[in-house]
C-alpha cells in the first residue's frame, strides 16, 4: 500500500449569507417608500402653479420643516429598537408615516402644509436609527459599510424610480392625489415587514444554524475589541469627541445634501426650459442612477481598505467642486453632467460614515449615539433647502444659495480631516485571521 502522506483537512465551508438576501431588500424597499414620501414635494413644488401661494422661501420651508419634526423621535426610537424591538418600532412608525403622508394631500392652507410636513417628519424620524440598530444585529463590522450602503442605496434608488413616477402621476392627477396615493404603499409594505424581518438571527426562521452562529461569534468579537465608553452610560458615549465631531460632520454634509436634493428638479426644469413633469422626472432620475453606483462602489472600497475618513471626505471635496462649477458653466449638457457628479459625491459617504459609530461604541450605547448624530445632523435638512430658497428670492439667482451649500460641505470635509484624525481608531477583527477591518 503506497503511503501518500497525511490527508489534508477539508477546506472550511463558506458561511451561508442569506441575511444579505432577506434583511437588506425588505429594509431597502421600506425606506424607499419613506424617502418617496419625504422627497416627492421636490418634484411637486414646481408644478403647484401658485396654489397655496408659496414663494421660493416658502417652498424651502415646506422641504425643510420636515426635518424639524424629524428630530424628536431619533433617540427614543433608537433606544426602543435596542431595548425592545427594532422590528416592532419600525412597523409602528411605518403605519403612522403612511397615514401622515396621505393626509398631507388634503391641506388647504400654507400653514396646514407646514404642519403636515412636520408630522410626517416626526414619524419618519425614528426609522433611520432603528434600522441601523437592526443591521448592527445582523452584520459584523467588517461587513457594516457594505450592509449600510446596500440598505442606504434605497435613497438614490428611490429617486431613480419615484421621481419619474411622481412626474407621470402629476401629468394624470392633481398634486393632492399624488400625495394621497403615495402614502398608501407603506401601509401595504408594513405587512411584508412584519412577516419577513426578525430582530436578531437567532429569532429568524429562515436562517441556518451555521450562519446564525457565525454572526453571533463575529458580533461578540467586535464588542470585545471596542474601547470602553467610560462608565458605559449614554452620557459618557455622546461626550466622546469623535461622536461630537460626527454630529458636526453630518450637520454640514446634510445641509448641502438636502439643499441640493430639494432643488434638483427645479434646476432640471430650468435646463429643459419648462419641460413636462414626466420629462423632468425622468431626467431627475439620471443623477441618482449615477449616485447609486458610486455609493455602493465607495462602500465596498471602504470595507476592503478600512479607510473610512477618506471614503467620506474625498467624495465631498468632489461635490464642492462640481456644485460650484455647475453654477458658472453654460450649456444644458455640461450642467447635467455636473449635477450627476454632485449627486454621486453627496451620496457616496453614506455607507462608510454610518460604519464609524459602530466601531467606536459598544452596542449598548451606540443606539443613542446614532440617534443623536442623526437627529442633530438632520437639522441641516431644514437649513439647506430653506437657505437656497431664501437666497434665491433675495438675489434672484440660485448661485448664492448653492455657493453657501458648498461652504457647508467644506466644513464637513474640514471636520472629517481634522476632528476624526485621532478619534476613530481601528477595530481588529479578532474572529478573522487578525486582519484589521475598521480604519477611519
Amino acid at each position: 500500500m503506497t503511503e501518500t502522506g497525511p490527508i489534508p483537512p477539508p477546506a472550511p465551508a463558506a458561511v451561508p449569507a442569506k441575511r444579505w438576501v432577506y434583511v437588506i431588500p425588505v429594509a431597502a424597499v421600506m425606506y424607499m417608500l419613506a424617502y418617496l414620501d419625504r422627497n416627492n414635494v421636490s418634484v411637486i413644488l414646481p408644478y403647484m402653479h401658485g396654489e397655496l401661494e408659496l414663494s421660493n422661501a416658502d417652498k424651502g420651508m415646506v422641504g425643510g420643516i420636515f426635518f424639524v419634526g424629524y428630530v424628536f423621535l431619533q433617540i427614543p426610537a433608537a433606544v426602543l429598537a435596542q431595548r425592545w424591538s427594532a422590528r416592532k418600532t419600525v412597523l409602528l412608525l411605518m403605519v403612522a408615516w403612511g397615514l401622515a403622508a396621505s393626509l398631507s394631500g388634503l391641506v388647504q392652507t400654507k400653514a396646514q402644509f407646514y404642519a403636515a410636513r412636520f408630522v410626517l417628519g416626526f414619524f419618519e424620524g425614528g426609522v433611520w436609527p432603528a434600522v441601523l440598530i437592526l443591521l448592527a444585529s445582523w452584520f459584523p463590522l467588517r461587513e457594516r459599510a457594505r450592509a449600510n450602503a446596500l440598505w442606504m442605496a434605497c435613497l438614490p434608488l428611490s429617486s431613480v424610480f419615484m421621481a419619474p413616477l411622481s412626474g407621470w402621476m402629476l401629468d394624470h392627477a392633481s398634486w393632492r392625489w399624488v400625495l394621497v396615493l403615495q402614502g398608501v404603499p407603506p401601509l401595504v409594505w408594513a405587512v411584508v415587514w412584519w412577516f419577513a424581518v426578525s430582530d436578531r438571527p437567532d429569532r429568524a426562521r429562515w436562517i441556518s444554524r451555521a450562519e446564525a452562529d457565525h454572526v453571533a461569534r463575529a458580533l461578540a468579537a467586535d464588542e470585545a475589541a471596542k474601547p470602553p465608553a467610560g462608565s458605559g452610560s449614554y452620557l459618557d458615549a455622546v461626550r466622546q469627541k469623535p461622536v461630537l465631531v460626527l454630529i458636526g460632520v453630518y450637520f454640514f454634509w446634510i445641509t448641502g445634501f438636502y439643499g441640493f436634493n430639494l432643488w434638483l428638479p427645479s434646476v432640471i426644469k430650468e435646463l429643459t426650459h419648462g419641460g413636462s413633469s414626466t420629462e423632468v422626472g425622468l431626467l431627475t432620475a439620471i443623477p441618482f442612477t449615477v449616485a447609486l453606483a458610486v455609493m455602493i462602489a465607495n462602500a465596498v472600497w471602504s470595507d476592503r481598505t478600512g479607510r473610512r475618513r477618506q471614503a467620506v471626505a474625498v467624495p465631498l471635496v468632489v461635490g464642492i467642486v462640481a456644485l460650484l462649477l455647475g453654477q458658472v458653466v453654460d450649456g444644458a449638457l455640461p450642467r447635467m453632467l455636473l449635477l450627476c457628479v454632485t449627486a454621486a459625491a453627496v451620496y457616496a459617504p453614506y455607507g462608510p460614515f454610518w460604519a464609524i459609530p459602530g466601531q467606536l461604541l459598544r452596542f449598548e450605547v451606540v443606539a443613542v449615539a446614532m440617534g443623536l448624530i442623526n437627529a442633530l445632523g438632520n437639522l441641516g435638512g431644514f437649513a439647506g433647502p430653506y437657505l437656497v430658497g431664501w437666497l434665491t428670492d433675495a438675489t434672484g439667482s440660485s448661485l448664492t444659495g448653492f455657493a453657501v451649500l458648498s461652504g457647508f460641505l467644506a466644513m464637513a470635509v474640514a471636520l472629517v480631516a481634522l476632528g476624526l484624525r485621532t478619534g476613530a481608531r481601528p477595530v481588529r477583527e479578532r474572529q478573522l485571521s487578525g486582519q484589521p477591518a475598521e480604519g477611519s
